[in-house]
């Protein structure tokens, strides 16, 4: 959420950079509007309250010297019931008003490049060159069938389309993987966490999930509740409401979950394989840390991200995202794109994101710098670690072999018991 008084003090450069984002204002002017509208009503009532105030501690001194006070109390017994209305009215404009901010996005940091969609992403550095093969190389979709360690038609008899079950090496390989990004993780000091798969409205409201992306969303209508579509819900939320010791900052938190999304607009994208699925798991990471940071946090936790892929040894580029490709409560976004033979192009297998104060506004998370100091709104940054899915599929893609075999890479060996090749089953 954006600070209504930022937006009060400088509405045309807040709007500037909203609009730089390429798809209108978002209702910013509605917001000016509402505010507006708020501070006239609350003056109005402000000086209705006072000449309350100051006529009601003049009535005992009438009533000693034996004036009538008749029409006085009456006058007063009407101001109270104006005020009433009155501060009826306060309340529907700051929930209108309140509502309204949600929907406006974060502001594009100033190095974000214009563009209008993914295809105008800035690439930053790539690691290894795209992976060549001297046979017919085999999408990931073939090869997990083939391997009989991928079955998408049982997935889809379960739970409908976009469902996958995984079977013997494949459960076992997203397994290693999941695995090997917690104990990277870990040593690169986040602290792991096993959270709720399940969240309230508010904790959705608090990510900026919602309300814009309700319908991607599955829910939990008895309960009010979502299952996450990703563990930086949880995470996020953990400190939520609170005041935090300036001691306990940075705070890094790293999280296994399956996560869900209903995706209800990306109908006919990636929908073959496991690179697009309703279920997915994922490995997450989010940091909490003081505003003078965020930025040199961003910078490390991409590159905590891009340790995974070249542990792995998996091609992969970094690129900074457009504004118009840039997510709602971003101010800066990498991606890391890793190499798909089947697509013939990178795929995105992890977003870096620094939110700023947007997330923490919205939850009202904070710290305080020194005993009896200020609060102030901490900043906010996640990033996947990586989607475990989709780098199951860049493993089996990228390691597939003229006989049919995909070679395990070297890393994930300790953890399949020194296994280092699937075979087809004879």
């Amino acid at each position: 959420m954006l600070d209504i008084k930022k937006i009060r003090e400088n509405f045309d450069g807040v709007k500037e950079r909203v609009e730089f984002r390429g798809k209108g204002d978002f209702g910013l002017d509605h917001v000016r509007e509402l505010d507006e509208k708020r501070r006239e009503v609350l003056a109005k009532v402000e000086a209705m309250k006072n000449h309350q105030n100051t006529v009601s501690r003049q009535i005992p001194d009438m009533k000693k010297k034996g004036e009538d006070t008749t029409e006085v109390l009456a006058e007063m017994k009407k101001l109270s019931g104006d005020i009433k209305e009155l501060d009826k009215e306060v309340s529907a404009v700051e929930e209108e008003l309140k509502n309204a901010l949600l929907s406006i996005p974060n502001l594009p940091d100033e190095r974000v490049p214009a563009g209008a969609d993914d295809t105008e992403n800035v690439e930053m550095r790539k690691f290894m060159e795209p992976t060549k093969f001297d046979f017919e190389p085999k999408a990931h979709w073939d090869l997990g069938t083939d391997l009989d360690i991928l079955d998408f038609d049982r997935g889809s008899k379960l739970s409908g389309a976009r469902f996958t079950v995984y079977k013997d090496m494949g459960a076992k390989l997203e397994r290693a993987l999941i695995n090997f990004m917690l104990d990277t993780h870990e040593k690169q000091g986040y602290r792991e966490i096993i959270p709720p798969f399940l969240v309230g409205r508010q904790a959705m409201i608090g990510t900026s999930q919602l309300p814009k992306f309700e319908d991607d969303m599955f829910s939990v209508p008895q309960r009010d509740s979502f299952l996450i579509p990703t563990a930086e819900v949880p995470l996020t939320n953990l400190r939520s409401g609170e005041i935090i010791p300036e001691a306990e900052l940075p705070l890094y938190y790293t999280a296994y979950t399956p996560c869900f999304r209903a995706e209800a607009g990306s109908a006919g994208r990636d929908t073959r394989g496991i690179i697009r699925q309703h279920q997915f798991n994922k490995v997450e990471m989010v940091k909490v840390v003081k505003p003078e940071t965020s930025w040199d946090e961003l910078e490390k936790l991409t590159a905590n991200a891009e340790e995974i892929l070249q542990a792995l040894k998996l091609p992969y580029h970094v690129v900074r995202l457009c504004s118009g490709d840039l997510g709602f409560g971003s101010a800066m976004t990498y991606d890391l794109e890793v190499w798909m033979p089947s697509y013939n192009r990178y795929v995105e297998i992890s977003s870096c994101s620094n939110m700023t104060d947007f997330q923490a506004r919205r939850m009202n998370m904070r710290f305080r710098r020194e005993e009896g100091g200020k609060p102030e709104f901490v900043h906010t940054l996640n990033g996947s670690g990586l989607a475990a899915g989709r780098t199951t599929a860049a493993v089996l893609e990228n390691y597939q072999q003229a006989d049919g075999s995909v070679v395990i890479p070297d890393v994930l060996r300790p953890y399949l018991g020194g296994k280092d090749r699937i075979v087809p089953k004879k």
